[in-house]
Order: structure tokens, then C-alpha cells, then sequence
């Protein structure tokens, strides 16, 4: 596609993204909550963390591949779940499962994804996991993983970070919410972007009908513009670590939990017996006054101790930054912006190029902190800049 052609960065995808999609789409998945402050937050801790590069040693075979949660992988990386990716793309979803099966690295498929579980299972290939929302009515959410298992789905990742719904106001204002407003801005918003719709909101329309969350029981699943609301059904503000135990006896492949920020919930996770854990603050989308992850991760991965596989997430945009989160005592990083703005420029073509993108900007990375094998990036490779001397230290 000539749209990317001259996309030779992450940034650069999001720019085509941006000019592709309308804006309530588009800002559904660039920004944050609130004043934007976690979406900062995380990208300012990223780049004020430095690497210090090694000399004169052999870099000759540097190698990203490596073991990722009991499978191996091309990279310490797996796609993020993302809702968003069927208004993004048509069957978005399935352009990314494509892209992550072609780029040798996990994909994960959310909860509230516009194409069906099986449908992913049996065309895209590749390394599957599942994303899950627990809902108030726990039975329909075992139904599901029940589902996910039978499909071949090889992962559970079970975010547990939203308790009650995230104040994005930027939604409200282009009236992308729930339901969906076709109102004179947002309509006017589509009509600005034919491309889009014609190769989205149409082919929708001329196939299944508008965009539904194809993974709800049948009787929750509504259009995308549909009033009719199942709220307290599906909310999830009556969890317990008891549902952990719960999860871990029907499911029976690895097992994560994502949404982690504080040192003693992932001892408590750890202890119920999961696989792995993502440290995430929702990339910045739920409580806007949350710490970088990068600021809590060290903390956190000390605490585990290699007990269960720690992952961490939000912020993810190049291959430096998922050296940095290696070398604060990640395993592996979740990418999901970057491989969303990738599949709205360019379906599966744009989501492969934001991998092979991460992928070649983590070598070079590697190569410059003088480590062949993801392995081996520890603290050594970070620069701490040195505390000044106190006007009371006496010499």
C-alpha cells in the first residue's frame, strides 16, 4: 500500500492512522482519560530512561527471538487485546491475528473484539491468547472461557483493572460512547473519511450488519448502535481473589493477570497460582493520577521473583523502550497502540510493518548495548544519573 511506504516508525503509522480513520474513532483509541495525565506519565518515564551503550564487544549474532509464556517467539512481545481493531479495519481483529502469526509473535484477542473466537482460531494461525472482562454474572463469563479453551486459545489473560467505568470524555464529545450517537458532528466526521467508510462502516453493513460484540452471550450481543443496554449484567465491581482460584480450576492453559500496579496484589496473584502477570495501567485509560509502569515495574518484578512470568504494557513504541522494560525485570512487553495505529493504516500489511518496525529497533538496540540475546539485558544497560551531594555531606 503507498500509504506506507513512507511509514518508517510507529509515529508515522499514527499519523496515517489518523488521517484514515474519523476522529471519534480515532481518539477512542489514541488518548487517555480525563486530563491525559497516565498516557503522558507512561510515555515520559519511557523517554527520560537512558541506555548507556556498550563498545568493542561482539554483536555479530544479535538475536530478539525467545521464549514468551512456554512458547517461543520472535520477540519478547505479544499483541495487546484491543476492542477497537473491527472499527479500525474490517475484521480488524483478524488483519492483526495474521500479522502477529506471519511475525512470530502471540496474539490476543479481547473480550469485546467484532469477530467471533472461532473465526480467529481456524484462519489466522499463529500463537493465540484470550482476553477476559469477569462480569457480574460469573456464569457467562466461565461459558466464555469454557468457549476460548475448546477454540485452541493457548493463554488467558484476565484484566482486572476496571472496576467501574473510565471517565473518557473525549468519547462523550465526538459521541462515540455506548451506544454509538450518529449525530451531525459524528456524521459529518464520516463522511469527511470515505475511505473508511467504504471500506468499513459499508462492508459491515452489506455482510453482518453494523459492528456487534461477537464474543457476548447471544443474549447481551447489540449493535454497536443499539439503546438497549445490559449494564449491571456485565459490570465487574464485585470481584474477589477468589475468582482467581475459580479461573485457575476451568482453564487450563496459562493463566495471567493483567492490570497489576502494586507490589502486593502480585504476590497475591502469584500466590493463587498464575502463570503471569501484566503490570498496566490500561495504556492510560482508566485512573488518570496512576504511575508510569515503568516507575512501578522494578518494584514489582523484585517482588515476584520469578515465581510467574512478568509482562508489563502501556507506552510501547519503540524497540528501545521494550529494552528498557527488560531490563527493569520484564520478561516481555504487551504492544497494543502501536500495532492498532499499524492495522488502520493498512490492515494487515500496516500491523506487520509495526512489528517488523519493533522488531528491527530492538536489535539495532541490543546491538548498541552490547547484548546478543534478550537474555542478557539487565540494569547494567540503564544510565542513572548521579545523586548530588548533599551541603551537609561532609568529606
Amino acid at each position: 500500500m503507498r500509504r506506507l511506504n513512507h511509514c518508517y516508525n510507529v509515529a508515522d503509522l499514527r499519523s496515517a492512522a489518523r488521517r484514515r480513520l474519523p476522529r471519534g474513532v480515532f481518539d477512542y483509541l489514541d488518548k487517555g482519560t480525563e486530563d491525559q495525565l497516565s498516557l503522558q506519565n507512561n510515555r515520559h518515564a519511557l523517554e527520560s530512561l537512558k541506555l548507556l551503550q556498550r563498545v568493542l564487544a561482539d554483536v555479530s549474532d544479535v538475536q530478539p527471538a525467545c521464549e514468551l509464556l512456554g512458547g517461543a517467539a520472535s520477540m519478547p512481545l505479544a499483541i495487546a487485546p484491543t476492542g477497537i481493531a473491527g472499527l479500525c479495519w474490517y475484521k480488524g481483529e483478524l488483519e492483526l491475528a495474521r500479522a502477529a502469526a506471519r511475525a512470530g509473535v502471540p496474539f490476543t484477542l479481547a473480550t469485546g473484539s467484532n469477530t467471533p473466537m472461532e473465526e480467529i482460531a481456524e484462519s489466522a494461525g499463529g500463537r493465540l491468547w484470550f482476553q477476559l472482562y469477569m462480569w457480574r454474572k460469573r456464569s457467562l463469563s466461565y461459558d466464555l472461557v469454557r468457549r476460548a479453551a475448546a477454540a485452541g486459545f493457548e493463554a488467558l489473560i484476565w484484566t482486572v483493572d476496571i472496576p467501574y467505568r473510565p471517565n473518557r470524555e473525549h468519547d462523550r464529545r465526538n459521541g462515540f460512547y455506548s451506544p454509538y450517537k450518529l449525530n451531525l458532528r459524528s456524521a459529518a466526521d464520516s463522511l469527511c473519511h470515505p475511505r473508511w467508510l467504504a471500506s468499513v462502516l459499508a462492508r459491515y453493513l452489506a455482510t453482518t450488519g453494523m459492528p456487534r460484540h461477537a464474543n457476548f452471550p447471544p443474549e447481551y450481543q447489540r449493535r454497536f448502535t443499539s439503546n438497549v443496554t445490559h449494564a449491571n449484567e456485565l459490570r465487574a465491581d464485585q470481584l474477589s481473589w477468589e475468582d482467581v482460584a475459580r479461573l485457575r480450576d476451568i482453564w487450563p492453559g496459562k493463566l495471567i493477570i493483567k492490570g497489576i500496579m502494586r507490589e502486593e496484589d502480585a504476590c497475591r496473584a502469584v500466590a493463587c497460582g498464575v502463570d503471569g502477570i501484566v503490570v498496566s495501567n490500561h495504556g492510560g485509560r482508566n485512573l488518570d493520577s496512576a504511575p508510569a509502569t515503568l516507575e512501578v515495574l522494578p518494584g514489582i518484578a523484585a517482588a515476584v521473583g520469578g515465581k510467574a512470568t512478568v509482562l508489563v504494557d502501556s507506552g510501547i513504541r519503540r524497540g528501545s523502550d521494550i529494552a528498557k522494560c527488560l531490563a527493569l525485570g520484564a520478561k516481555g512487553v504487551l504492544a497494543g497502540r502501536a500495532t492498532l495505529y499499524g492495522v488502520a493504516a493498512g490492515g494487515q500489511a500496516g500491523a506487520g510493518l509495526a512489528l517488523d518496525i519493533l522488531r528491527e529497533e530492538l536489535r539495532r538496540t541490543m546491538a548498541y548495548v552490547g547484548c546478543q540475546r534478550v537474555g542478557d539485558l539487565g540494569s547494567d544497560a540503564l544510565w542513572r544519573p548521579a545523586q548530588p551531594r548533599s551541603a551537609f555531606t561532609h568529606s
